[in-house]
């Protein structure tokens, strides 16, 4: 069983930064994409960004220049640094584990965390 633990949400004024991380735990061989998703009260769940095991990065055009996403492959973690906050990032956010293999031959396989609420405030 793996397991994807965020931390890092909170509420912040318009303009301010938060940092998320997420952390990857169970029987891991190896995680191809690890990302973050955000689902905003009435609306679906949505790509903020990702980032494969080789570090390219994949960002949603509301928040590039604003957001970045790193992650540490050695301890399966991934974390999103968000900056010049705006209202209209307030959403529960999400990470995401794709291709996630426990084995070197095993099928990949995905996983999403529980989610942490960020709120942003004008």
């Amino acid at each position: 069983q793996v397991q994807l633990m965020e931390s890092g949400g909170g509420s912040v004024q318009a303009g301010g930064s938060l940092r998320l991380s997420c952390a990857a735990s169970g029987n891991i061989f190896s995680i191809n994409f690890m990302g973050w998703y955000r689902q905003a009260p009435g609306k679906q769940r949505e790509l903020v960004a990702t980032i494969s095991s080789g570090g390219s990065t994949n960002y949603a055009d509301s928040v590039k220049g604003r957001f970045t996403i790193s992650r540490d492959n050695a301890k399966n973690t991934v974390s999103l640094q968000m900056n010049s906050l705006k209202p209209e990032d307030t959403a529960v956010y999400y990470c995401r584990a794709e291709g996630l293999k426990r084995t070197a031959s095993g099928s990949p396989d995905s996983a999403w965390g529980q989610g942490t609420q960020v709120t942003v405030s004008s």
